[in-house]
């Protein structure tokens, strides 16, 4: 069972209600509506509105091979501009948006999704939607190092410094991400409202800057035409296709769209993309590819190269800000994503705290800030610079677009009721666009490619050694067990000592006895007047209702069944809960009820199960994973703990 958490018998095991568990939105306001649009601005865009600054210099770089610099300019931003238009705004604004789970985006939702259409689980689509998750983690430890470093190397060029500020951009880079990750305890709620207008006023100044110098060449408007970009790829296949690698880096970020659909919903995404984000990036290249067609000296770096000295420190700054922020979207979009990890049973539990009373998507996850902090610092001291760091850049971001693709086959032929022919003609042509951006960034395999795709790896052994160590240990315990309607009938034949109180023992499978029960009626040799079993069960659904949240069964005088669902992008709160199945009509007095949690120590066996050394990786992160009474918060004063030896 997928979200068998083996240190106790709880799980977060899947499992999907028949009807909606989201309230219906209220309308919104115009000025609500602004907000969000102004916030999904500074969200959203942050990591694809930081392109301009690095990817027009390293496609023209390797453009200039073609001994024509004016089609390796025109060229070049001609496919940029074709990039965004094909991958950003038809596959994810018009298309992929819509394959929504009640809201939510991103590869785990899109997982999940696809596994409700089906109508079963998928062992294809739990691999896909494995790998999105390994691969934005991925992309999550590169984007801040080239982001902010992107930024930082402007300072070469500005009024007053030369090449003595070289030795100090890196250790000042690293200041700046080590500064942004020790505030992510604090939260991010005071700091939200201000990335938006400050996005808003770089993408306005990224446009502002991009006419300014259109004029430089008037016929660098002509590259919005196709021909360009056909005609560079025609003129030498093999140079082209090693092109598209870099100009790829012009649409990183667009996942993004689709990973926080959830935040801010669909119309501000759309809205902000299609008037503001979009027409200020295409002015912006434009504006780079005139510039460079009248300069042809300043392909060394044209984004800075272009700005006027009286706005450089200003723009610097506003630059610097801009990378800041979209290295916290993607930082808080590893928190997201490990949340919905954990609660659909691909990582073990880890301490995820709330970070704001208000806003339940303000989380900070302490394992996965420092994993991040220690990685993103390891690429920054390794790559040096932003050319270098390219090469490492994007080959985890085409995957998990093509993974998307691949997911949304079954969505759109399963939940839409597509005829097949309608969907491979969507679906092909992206697949197609996919695999020749991720074929042509896989080229860059030997100068750093390889690192984001080795992170991937080990991160899909991870989950996958946890979830099958999960149902290993999950199929062992069911086989050592006994039934739990054979437990009552023994129970009612020899009554035990009976406790005053309640018991609650939470279990991952409700029909057999649970091992804390066993063991305390062993060893004990008593049984409370009421026992609750209850089990928490994980929705493939982002969050479910209140009123949908509880099932109870009464199995006998003595004990009940207590279901608790939860979604996957909600945190459990077990006492809670209970206090619904107060009013529900459960009743017991929560100071004399006692919770019993069994714990299992495991111990590895290279005779059955799965290799050795997953053995002890698994029981590693057994042992590293989070106190059950924490993550169900659970009063710790009020649990027993009973554990047995296991071994896998």
């Amino acid at each position: 069972m997928v979200g068998e958490h083996p240190r106790d018998d709880q799980s977060a095991a899947a499992n999907t209600n028949s009807h909606d568990p989201l309230s219906p939105e209220p309308p919104q306001s115009k000025a609500a509506q602004r907000a969000l649009l102004i916030g999904a601005i500074g969200v959203v865009f942050g990591d694809i509105g930081t392109s301009p600054i690095y990817a027009l210099r390293e496609a023209t770089r390797h453009a200039q091979a073609l001994g024509d610099p004016r089609l390796a300019v025109m060229g070049v931003v001609s496919l940029a501009f074709w990039a965004l238009m094909v991958v950003v705004t038809f596959k994810y604004v018009l298309f992929l948006m819509r394959a929504d789970n009640r809201g939510e985006g991103g590869a785990l939702s899109l997982m999940a999704l696809a596994q409700n259409a089906l109508g079963r689980r998928s062992a294809l689509l739990f691999i896909l939607g494995v790998c999105g998750a390994a691969l934005f983690y991925a992309d999550g430890v590169i984007t801040p190092a080239i982001s902010v470093l992107s930024a930082i190397e402007g300072i070469q060029g500005a009024p007053g410094v030369g090449s003595a500020i070289n030795p100090f951009i890196v250790p000042i880079a690293a200041v700046i991400l080590i500064g942004v990750f020790m505030v992510q305890s604090h939260g991010t709620a005071g700091l939200a409202k201000f990335f938006g207008p400050i996005t808003l006023v770089w993408f306005l100044s990224l446009g502002v800057l991009g006419i300014f110098h259109i004029f430089d060449d008037l016929s660098i408007i002509t590259a919005l035409s196709p021909h360009y970009a056909l005609t560079l790829l025609a003129a030498n296949p093999v140079l082209g296709f090693v092109i598209l690698g870099s100009v790829f880096l012009a649409v990183t970020g667009a996942e993004a769209l689709y990973a926080d659909m959830g935040h801010f919903g669909k119309s501000p995404i759309r809205k902000g993309w299609l008037f503001i984000v979009l027409p200020c990036l295409t002015l912006n290249y434009l504006g780079q590819g005139a510039f460079l067609l009248a300069h042809p000296t300043a392909i060394d770096n044209p984004f800075w190269n272009m700005v006027p000295q009286l706005i450089y420190w200003p723009l610097l700054l506003l630059a610097t800000a801009a990378t800041v922020i979209a290295s916290q979207a993607v930082i808080t979009g590893a928190f997201s994503v490990t949340q919905q990890a954990v609660q659909l049973g691909l990582l073990p539990r880890l301490d995820i705290r709330n970070t704001s009373e208000t806003q339940a998507g303000q989380i900070y996850v302490p394992a996965v800030n420092g994993l991040l902090m220690v990685g993103v610092l390891f690429l920054l001291v390794t790559f040096q610079n932003t050319h270098n760091l390219t090469a490492a850049y994007g080959v985890a971001v085409t995957g998990v677009m093509f993974v998307n693709t691949l997911m949304a086959f079954t969505v759109a032929r399963h939940k839409w009721k597509w005829p097949l022919w309608g969907v491979l003609a969507v679906l092909i042509p992206m697949g197609f666009v996919d695999l020749i951006f991720l074929s042509s960034n896989l080229l860059k395999l030997p100068d750093g490619a390889w690192m984001p795709l080795l992170l991937g790896a080990l991160i899909v052994v991870i989950m996958w050694t946890w979830v099958r160590g999960t149902q290993i240990l999950g199929e062992k315990t069911r086989r050592d067990s006994l039934p739990l309607s054979d437990l009552i009938e023994m129970l009612t034949a020899r009554p035990p000592h009976r406790a005053q109180g309640t018991a609650i023992f939470l279990t991952s499978d409700p029909t057999v006895a649970p091992v804390a029960m066993m063991h305390n009626l062993k060893h004990n040799k008593v049984l409370h007047e009421k026992n609750i079993i209850m089990t928490v069960h994980t929705s493939h659904k982002p969050r479910v209702r209140e009123e949908s949240r509880i099932a109870i069964e009464d199995i006998s005088d003595d004990f009940k069944r207590v279901t608790l669902t939860f979604g996957y992008m909600e945190t459990p709160n077990v006492p809670k809960a209970l206090a619904q199945c107060r009013r529900q009509g459960l009743k017991f007095d929560i100071m004399s009820t006692s919770f019993f949690l069994g714990r299992r120590s495991v111990i590895p066996t290279a005779q059955q199960g799965m290799p050795l050394w997953q053995d002890k990786l698994f029981i590693f992160l057994m042992r590293n994973a989070a106190n059950p009474t924490d993550f169900f918060r659970i009063p710790p004063g009020r649990v027993v703990e009973l554990g047995t030896q296991v071994s896998v």
